[in-house]
């Protein structure tokens, strides 16, 4: 059983990325100009957008809105790079855990009690 915070980093972080970068070529950004303000490789925006990365939950409709708003304000400069550990952070707290659990086939109950903090209180 893979812990919470090894579900996070594969899964919920990629996805938020993915996501993050289709908006931003969405909006007019060339994928060169996505992976410097992501602080990504050139290939990794391409396999993001292809959704060779990235791809192995779908995230609901309120945080790709909140996605959408922090690309359209990096996008037009009201957001910089500098924001997007804090951004990130954000977005990754408003994923309901239990819908990535359920799209995983992971049963909550297995996680055990003692390695949740990733999962924030949403598990109990």
């Amino acid at each position: 059983m893979k812990p919470p915070c090894e579900i996070v980093v594969w899964y919920v972080i990629p996805a938020i990325r993915s996501e993050l970068a289709k908006e931003l070529l969405n909006l007019g950004m060339k994928q060169k100009d996505v992976s410097e303000l992501m602080d990504i490789t050139q290939p990794a925006v391409s396999q993001y957008i292809t959704d060779k990365r990235g791809s192995g939950i779908k995230l609901n409709d309120d945080v790709r809105g909140m996605i959408h708003e922090f690309a359209r304000e990096l996008s037009e400069g009201e957001a910089t790079k500098a924001d997007l550990i804090s951004r990130t952070c954000s977005i990754c707290h408003n994923v309901e855990i239990s819908d990535v659990l359920e799209q995983l086939n992971i049963d909550k109950s297995e996680l055990g009690d003692d390695c949740q903090s990733c999962l924030g209180s949403e598990v109990n």
